[in-house]
């Protein structure tokens, strides 16, 4: 199942520039469209915990 295009619309990186997230459905994640910080998707749940996020230079 993939994300609702509404929560889409409205989810962005937890981090401090609060920037929108773009969906890649085939990987399960969001990136942020500013730091490029790569959050799973994990059972249709968006998780956005800095904590757990990748860096973009980590990739996948």
């Amino acid at each position: 199942m993939a994300l609702d295009p509404q929560l889409l619309e409205i989810l962005a990186c937890p981090d401090t520039h609060h920037a929108p997230l773009t969906y890649d459905a085939p990987a399960q994640t969001l990136t942020c469209t500013e730091c490029g910080r790569i959050f799973e998707v994990r059972d249709d749940v968006p998780v956005l915990l800095l904590d757990e996020a990748r860096s973009p230079a980590e990739g996948s």
